[in-house]
């Protein structure tokens, strides 16, 4: 398999990044993984930490190419929720431990997503955007039904509220599971927190990816850091994982 991969993750204007990041690459498959604690709760950062080790530990630990990549995204964000809802006990349950999160798994030709919240998958081919996950948020409800237009869904005063998380209530969370989609040489796949993709436009992300402009974590650092200047003092961390598909 071979594949370009990088990722980056910057804390903005933030004084702590609960963000966590990373792309996990073997011989026959690959992982990305972003993860979003959500700052406005306890051990934001533990909560990401502990579900990016569980989700990359779980790839590691897995016979690759993966028999069934849905049951092994499906069960393995659902051991994330349960190792991240253990870090909140003994904490009222508006004040334990969140967070968001999106993978994306590569193999054969194909890629498999995963996303819980406003955490997203991008798929880029040829500097136009194929598809990208949509979050579980009331503003994204709002833009698919055509009530609000994207420019503003960008300033809607409930953009940061999502409807699921990992962690918080024991109940397993809403999940999204996306089915087979076949890649081409030359695709990117890419995992974000909203702190990169929340200041950009869906088709300048599509556009500053299309692997014409240099290599791959030069171009997410100039992205992440455009995203950053852009949201102002408070910007919040903002976090990243691309990978190139090249081929067989």
């Amino acid at each position: 398999m071979r594949v370009e991969y990088a990722d980056i993750s910057l804390v903005g204007g933030r004084e702590e990044n609960q963000d966590r990041v990373s792309a996990a690459v073997a011989e026959h498959a690959a992982l990305l993984v972003a993860v979003d604690g959500m700052g406005g709760h306890a051990h934001g950062a533990r909560a990401a930490q502990v579900t990016q080790q569980v989700i990359t530990e779980a790839f590691w630990h897995s016979p690759q190419p993966l028999f069934d990549p849905l049951g092994f995204l499906h069960l393995t964000l659902g051991r994330a929720h349960e190792e991240v809802v253990k870090l909140g006990t003994q904490l009222p349950l508006e004040q334990r431990p969140r967070a968001t999160c999106a993978v994306c798994l590569v193999q054969q030709n194909a890629s498999w997503w995963a996303h819980v919240g406003d955490s997203r998958v991008y798929h880029v081919r040829r500097g136009e955007l194929v598809a990208r996950s949509r979050d579980h948020s009331h503003v994204e409800l709002l833009l698919r039904e055509g009530l609000i237009s994207p420019e503003q869904a960008q300033t809607h005063p409930m953009r940061n509220f999502v409807e699921c998380c990992l962690g918080g209530d024991p109940i397993l969370p809403d999940m999204t599971l996306s089915r087979r989609r076949p890649i081409e040489p030359g695709d990117l796949l890419l995992v974000c927190t909203d702190g990169f993709w929340g200041p950009l436009k869906d088709p300048e992300v599509a556009q500053s990816m299309n692997g014409a402009g240099g290599e791959l974590r030069a171009q997410l650092l100039d992205l992440g850091s455009r995203a950053v200047k852009r949201a102002g003092p408070g910007s919040d961390n903002t976090s990243a994982a691309a990978l190139r598909w090249l081929g067989e």
